[in-house]
């Protein structure tokens, strides 16, 4: 159980002693404190039986009150002083301390020096048994990367294990079955879940890591997904052992963010790679890491990367909330993850038939594409740029009504790419030219396009993603049409989805 993780359910039996046999607020507090593991400040706040917004309205309701300039406070704030992330400026602490009637030391924000007894420390818990604590299923992943937390992490042994089977299907060995591969995929997601909290990391270690994001981003247009996957959960070996150490707040920050990069990686692979539900447990950490950092980017990052995994496989109603929530997090600075947001909001409701709607979405993309201010020097992925802002207006152009303007909008969009390289994105463009055709009434040409455009692909990038769309053309060929010899043709294409993850590793391409 992860430390201080039911502490409200734990804390609210202890208030209900308390009120029972009266005891003081501070023998509550330290109750709190030492019994459901959590920080003193934290103590305070579940002692009143607040929750973290309840605090933030009670703080300003009480600078109000006596006449105090507002405080510099937020739930993520309050939440990462709680979790000792970070510490309140002076003039916040003294707040907080006017709050809940303490002093600094007994908010556990200052240290007693003085000699003799020790008024704040030690903690006296009564003698009657202590509440039990509430359960919850093991298996659920929690990433509160805090130095609140204790950190597990995997045995040397068993992370030898582990390293030495991503090797092995780097290196082309063979001989490794699906199931053990994708249990360690997912055995470390959790460890990284568990782990990501502590560890004393130099500045010099943390610029290292954060090369290394930037190198994986770069490679990854270029490696088919499995091997990209392998070379990530390598990497995240690495970050996990340093995250198994106490940490400060601005190196924890950092850390954070470098593990929101790579589970953002792996959850884009592993969606490729069409294990759906590995895919949304590693947003889901991606998610939560990114949230940490507080940075409205990368949370706005996140939820727009996260949109294409229902967008692809899931409920496009979801993909247009992701979109918009990440465009609502992103709107103070509009940059790259908004544009990729509101072009995501586009394309999904072009697919459920809103061409209003997807026609405002595009003219807003263009608008934040345009403003747009820093680009990386060479390509990374995550960067929404002009190649991938015309793959989407390809999505969104395939499904609206002005087939000869989506037509043009795929051949610009193929112009981008380098001729004679195969890839997923120029490959999942021509399949969006293909369903214009079908629903131009050109079925015998969609069906041979979507079907060249798979035997195109090298086996590495034959990869579910690329099968969902070209699954979309068969499904708008009109069914009067079903026994024409291009459709057979298509159908013995789409059963080349067989292949086995193994035989995925070979080679490298445009992803």
């Amino acid at each position: 159980m992860a430390r201080g993780e039911h502490a409200p359910s734990c804390a609210r039996q202890w208030r209900d002693r308390a009120e029972a046999e009266t005891w003081s607020t501070w023998h509550l507090v330290q109750t709190i404190h030492q019994c459901c593991r959590v920080s003193l400040l934290k103590a305070h706040r579940l002692a009143r039986g607040w929750t973290a917004r309840v605090a933030i309205d009670e703080l300003a309701d009480l600078c109000e009150h006596e006449h105090l300039d507002p405080p510099h406070a937020s739930i993520d704030l309050l939440n990462a002083w709680e979790n000792g992330r970070a510490r309140p400026r002076a003039d916040t602490l003294d707040r907080l301390a006017r709050l809940y009637k303490a002093n600094p030391v007994r908010l556990g924000l200052a240290a007693d020096y003085s000699e003799g007894h020790e008024p704040d420390g030690g903690v006296t818990i009564p003698a009657a048994r202590t509440p039990r604590p509430v359960t919850r299923p093991s298996d659920v992943p929690i990433l509160i990367p805090s130095a609140m937390h204790t950190p597990t992490t995997d045995g040397d042994d068993q992370g030898v294990r582990r390293r030495a089977l991503f090797h092995d299907v780097l290196a082309g060995t063979g001989g490794t079955a699906n199931g053990r591969l994708l249990a360690e995929v997912e055995e470390l997601r959790r460890a990284m879940d568990r782990t990501l909290a502590s560890g004393t990391v130099t500045e010099d270690q943390m610029d290292r890591l954060d090369e290394t994001v930037l190198e994986c981003r770069r490679d990854y247009l270029t490696t088919a997904p499995l091997p990209m996957l392998c070379r990530l959960m390598l990497e995240f070996s690495d970050v996990q052992h340093l995250a198994s150490h106490r940490q400060s707040g601005p190196i924890q920050c950092r850390l954070a963010r470098v593990a929101a990069a790579l589970a953002l990686l792996s959850a884009d692979a592993l969606m490729k790679l069409g294990d759906i539900r590995q895919a949304r447990a590693w947003y889901a950490t991606a998610k939560t890491a990114a949230d940490d950092t507080g940075d409205p980017q990368l949370r706005a990052l996140v939820r727009a990367q996260e949109a294409m995994l229902s967008y692809y496989y899931g409920d496009l109603a979801e993909t247009v909330h992701l979109a918009r929530e990440a465009q609502a997090l992103g709107r103070a600075v509009p940059g790259s993850p908004t544009a990729l947001a509101a072009a995501a909001e586009a394309r999904a409701l072009a697919r459920l038939g809103d061409s209003a709607g997807a026609s405002a979405a595009l003219a807003q993309t263009q608008r934040l594409f345009a403003k747009i201010k820093t680009r990386s020097a060479g390509a990374l992925a995550f960067d929404f740029t002009e190649q991938r802002f015309y793959l989407y207006m390809s999505g969104a152009y395939a499904h609206l009504p002005d087939l000869q303007h989506a037509e043009r909008v795929h051949e610009s969009a193929l112009a981008l790419y380098p001729a004679g390289r195969p890839g997923i994105d120029p490959a999942l463009i021509r399949l969006d030219q293909a369903t214009g055709l079908a629903r131009g009434n050109r079925e015998k040409e969609a069906c041979e396009l979507a079907t060249q455009t798979l035997l195109d692909l090298p086996a590495d990038q034959r990869t579910s993603i690329v099968f969902v769309r070209a699954r979309d053309v068969r499904s708008a060929v009109p069914i009067d049409r079903r026994r024409d010899k291009a459709l057979k043709t298509l159908d013995e294409a789409l059963s080349l989805e067989s292949i086995s993850l193994p035989a995925m590793t070979r080679g490298r391409n445009d992803a």
